[in-house]
């Protein structure tokens, strides 16, 4: 049986729209944490100019390779093994990396991490998607969001929703440079960063 989850069919066509644009020129995509498989099946069809690199831990393959199979996409690609807390990925050279609803679910070590790990994997001049709630100058941006963060705090202390500033700061700190901050359906948002040239 697949996995499924209920947020990525809420969410999938909010997201798409987005990266209709800031996708619109790349080639090769990674996806970090790709879950259920869910996004990627459905970002790969609708986008078929992407070649679609799913990843995950390794305990999640089989639900992806699931959907991947009913799919038969052949622009979406099995999943490699990757947790984001390890040093070394096994990949290089896309040009553009997607994530959602990641940053808040692991600890912000692992977030630096995370980060590290998409400045190695991302060629110069590629752009990073990311998905998910973030507070904004310290505050929660919404009622649900701060009933969100006490639930995620209640599961492990680590998590919690970001300070959007604090994780723009990470990525600068890899060379990266925001170039939009969208607003979402459900108080999330969807922040997009270019990786500045070599040199």
């Amino acid at each position: 049986m697949k996995p499924f989850a209920e947020s990525c069919e809420q969410n999938r066509d909010p997201i798409l729209a987005v990266l209709r644009e800031v996708f619109a020129d790349r080639r090769r995509v990674l996806e970090i944490a790709s879950g259920t498989g869910q996004h990627a099946v459905y970002f790969g069809q609708a986008l078929p100019h992407l070649n679609w690199q799913t990843s995950e831990m390794a305990v999640n393959h089989e639900g992806i390779r699931a959907w991947l199979d009913e799919a038969c996409l052949s622009n979406v690609l099995p999943p490699l093994a990757i947790d984001v807390n390890q040093d070394n990925w096994p990949v290089t050279g896309v040009d553009a990396v997607f994530n959602a609803n990641t940053v808040h679910i692991v600890s912000w070590p692992a977030v630096e991490s995370m980060f590290a790990g998409i400045a190695s994997a991302l060629e110069p001049g590629g752009i990073l998607c990311l998905y998910g709630p973030f507070n904004h100058g310290g505050n929660f941006t919404s009622e649900s969001n701060a009933r969100f963060d006490v639930w995620l705090k209640s599961r492990d202390p680590d998590s919690g929703v970001r300070d959007f500033e604090a994780v723009n700061d990470l990525a600068e700190s890899h060379g990266m440079v925001l170039l939009r901050d969208v607003a979402m359906p459900a108080n999330n948002r969807t922040l997009v960063w270019r990786k500045r040239d070599a040199g």
